[in-house]
């Protein structure tokens, strides 16, 4: 990171025919810009600073003449990309570029940004558990009264014993059972395949030095499989917290309905949704929390989204909800540059990249 020289000895660019555009919430970095164009010569480097949460309006067309090389989350517009061979998403999933014609191309490399989420994510996941198990915003609520007295209705309740259940056992879920280890949880992991040796449970991402599970040692049981029947033996398995932190496929959506919500009664489970709206029923989750089959529920995501003013959700019991920001930290953009960087160095020397994704499952 940063603009250090180019080391003595090493091989001529890779990259010195490419253009990169870059597409974040970011003013453009002149320092990094240098940098990039410094190890690799001949790389340009264009910028256009958009919200991440913002659907692309068309760019000029001089902005994308001769792109080869793209850093985005949304999709641009289906302007002819010809010369695009490496796409790198900054989201953790690939959902919105399913239909793109570029996604539909073998020959274009696609990676993902997973693991520079996780940290932040899990801290939300945690944080948000801790504040309904506590009480927070009920103590927050009488101190705006300005009153000092115990909740007489209500004790808080700590973690120790208690069991999570983290439904995709990637960068982001790995981070939530490290830190529910921390707080004496039990983890239960979830993923689509089998994970059944201690090499398959490895984690071959991008990580933040000191989180996560990189070895995939901390889940007590592991779980797997791609039918609701699956999902369903996974769900019985006496959760207090679940943690949904899978992509959003044909596969996982909406695989959480009604029929899942009667199997969390059980526990009345509390559910944390990080990863995206459509993975929840959401007339299921307004009848699973009126009539307190789940002990509550925090979303960050939700169904439809940007959730409309007065939706019902919004006044749904033991529910707290969020905008789409648990992804938010001034870390972001540093832990972004060096997945860019270590990809980059790997496309120009012709070596494998990071975080690419499989096409067929879409993460």
């Amino acid at each position: 990171m940063g603009s250090a020289p180019v080391p003595a000895g090493v091989p001529p660019s890779g990259l010195s025919s490419d253009v990169l555009l870059v597409i974040v919430p970011f003013p453009r970095d002149e320092k990094w810009t240098a940098h990039l164009q410094a190890r690799h010569p001949g790389l340009q480097v264009r910028w256009v600073t958009r919200q991440f949460m913002s659907p692309p309006a068309p760019l000029p067309e001089e902005t994308l003449d001769g792109v080869s090389l793209l850093l985005t989350v949304w999709p641009p517009p289906m302007e002819p990309l010809p010369k695009v061979r490496f796409v790198q998403l900054v989201s953790a999933g690939a959902d919105r570029w399913i239909t793109h014609e570029l996604y539909q191309k073998p020959d274009v490399i696609f990676c993902t940004m997973n693991g520079v989420h996780a940290p932040q994510i899990a801290e939300w996941v945690i944080g948000s558990w801790l504040m309904m198990r506590h009480h927070f915003l009920d103590y927050a609520e009488q101190q705006k009264r300005e009153k000092f007295a115990r909740l007489n209705d209500v004790t808080a309740e700590d973690s120790p014993g208690l069991r999570m259940g983290v439904l995709g056992y990637g960068a982001i879920g790995r981070q939530c059972a490290r830190l529910a280890q921390a707080l004496g949880m039990e983890v239960y992991a979830y993923t689509r395949s089998e994970k059944s040796t201690p090499e398959s449970r490895k984690d071959d991402s991008y990580c933040v030095p000191g989180t996560g599970d990189p070895d995939g040692v901390i889940p007590a049981r592991w779980f797997h499989g791609e039918s609701r029947e699956a999902v369903n033996e996974f769900l019985a398995q006496d959760l207090d917290i679940l943690v949904l932190s899978l992509p959003l496929t044909e596969s996982t959506e909406y695989i959480l309905g009604r029929e899942q919500f009667e199997i969390l009664s059980k526990r009345k489970t509390f559910v944390s949704n990080i990863a995206r709206g459509k993975h929840i029923d959401s007339d299921a989750l307004l009848d699973a929390l009126r009539e307190g089959k789940i002990r509550g529920a925090a979303l960050d995501v939700t169904d439809p989204e940007p959730l409309p003013d007065n939706h019902p959700l919004f006044t749904a019991p033991n529910v707290f909800i969020t905008p789409h920001v648990s992804w938010q930290t001034p870390q972001l953009f540093a832990r972004i540059q060096a997945v860019v960087e270590k990809n980059l160095e790997n496309l120009s020397e012709g070596k494998p990249l990071i975080n690419v994704i499989n096409r067929q499952h879409h993460y």
